[in-house]
């Protein structure tokens, strides 16, 4: 005599725990619109309180993240000014020009020091 085992109440909660988690993650996509605030899969994960797998492994979910993500992008990419003037460019190279020479000098002075500890070192072995 074999037992047959009663799932159904158990696959009834699964169902029932994938909805609620479904619904707490729309909840949560809608309270980030409304802030304004960047929609990702962390801030979702962490107001709906699920976690980021749940995410991305749930098809319809992480393709209406990734693409509410991507819209936030596009409307943020920050205006870049087109027109440098020569002067601007000028100055600009000047400064890394002289930020190279610095770090050229500086890492010069540190090899000399390196060469020198590594004497010091030889000398006392």
């Amino acid at each position: 005599m074999t037992l047959k085992r009663n799932i159904e109440g158990m696959k009834q909660f699964a169902r029932q725990k994938s909805i609620d988690a479904s619904l707490k993650v729309d909840n949560a996509i809608q309270q980030l619109i409304r802030n304004k605030e960047s929609i990702n899969f962390n801030n979702v994960a962490k107001i709906a309180k699920v976690s980021k797998s749940y995410l991305y492994n749930q098809k319809e979910i992480r393709s209406r993240i990734e693409q509410l993500r991507n819209q936030q992008d596009r409307r943020s990419l920050p205006v870049v000014k087109q027109n440098m003037t020569d002067h601007s460019k000028d100055v600009l190279l000047a400064a890394k020009n002289k930020r190279i020479k610095l770090l050229e000098e500086e890492n010069q002075r540190l090899k000399n020091e390196l060469k020198l500890l590594r004497g010091k070192v030889y000398d006392s072995l």
